[in-house]
């Protein structure tokens, strides 16, 4: 078991860490990220609108019923006053959605085609689970409609392409201000290019999981790959609201 460091210090740690991801966050996109950005793009330009639209659509419902669905509020906002407190609270249940979307993951894959298409919006399940209990962990209340608006920024950061992950980034830079201009109507979101940077995103990867044989630890390792990503974006982005409010 770790030993707890003195509170000062590992706010220092988490600060280092912190401007070594807004960096990296805000970094340009290489040049092989540039060509294989251009490459997707140019796959997406066969996909007949029609199948772009109902993608959209089938993901949009989807994180609809996620974010407004009255199951996902679990968990009260915690008083939340020390950083490594909260942060090893946060560490075990990104642990715990590890360790699930792993197994669910070597299960679907395991089972073929079929229950391979059905690990996607399983997957999605956990990832937004996770994210609805770290930002309570943070002591945010998920209740509040722009909150959730956080998350799907979040989600962004995590799944993107460089370019549209560094917009996603400035976004939610000073976001007690920047929230007072978010939609009040989530309709207005921009739900075709959420939908095209994750699923673009994790394409190649979830691909894999539907080959019989290598399907179950395919899917398996990269589940795991996606909750663990997904869970050191959200930290980051956390300690970046605290470090603006002052409490980092």
């Amino acid at each position: 078991m770790a030993i707890p460091l003195p509170e000062h210090n590992y706010n220092l740690m988490a600060l280092q860490e912190l401007r070594t991801w807004q960096h990296e966050m805000q970094r340009s996109p290489s040049f092989f990220n540039n060509l294989a950005r251009k490459a997707q793009h140019k796959i997406n330009s066969y996909i007949p609108d029609k199948v772009h639209n109902a993608i959209t659509t089938a993901i949009k419902q989807m994180t609809r019923a996620t974010l407004f669905g009255a199951g996902f509020v679990t968990r009260k906002p915690a008083e939340a006053h020390n950083l490594q407190l909260q942060e090893g609270l946060v560490l075990g249940r990104i642990d715990f959605y590890k360790h699930a979307a792993a197994a669910e993951g070597g299960i679907t894959g395991a089972g073929g085609i079929l229950l391979g298409l059905a690990d996607f919006p399983l997957l999605f399940g956990f990832k937004m689970k996770l994210l609805f209990e770290i930002a309570a962990l943070y002591g945010y209340d998920v209740n509040d409609y722009k909150e959730r608006l956080y998350l799907l920024h979040i989600f962004q950061l995590a799944f993107s392409s460089h370019e549209h992950r560094r917009d996603v980034y400035l976004h939610m830079t000073d976001w007690e201000t920047s929230k007072q201009h978010l939609p009040d109507d989530i309709n207005e979101f921009n739900w075709r290019s959420f939908q095209q940077e994750y699923r673009d995103y994790i394409d190649l990867a979830k691909m894999a999981q539907l080959i019989p044989v290598i399907g179950a630890p395919v899917g398996a390792v990269v589940n795991y790959r996606l909750l663990r990503k997904l869970g050191q974006t959200a930290i980051n982005a956390y300690r970046m609201r605290w470090h603006e409010t002052g409490k980092l």
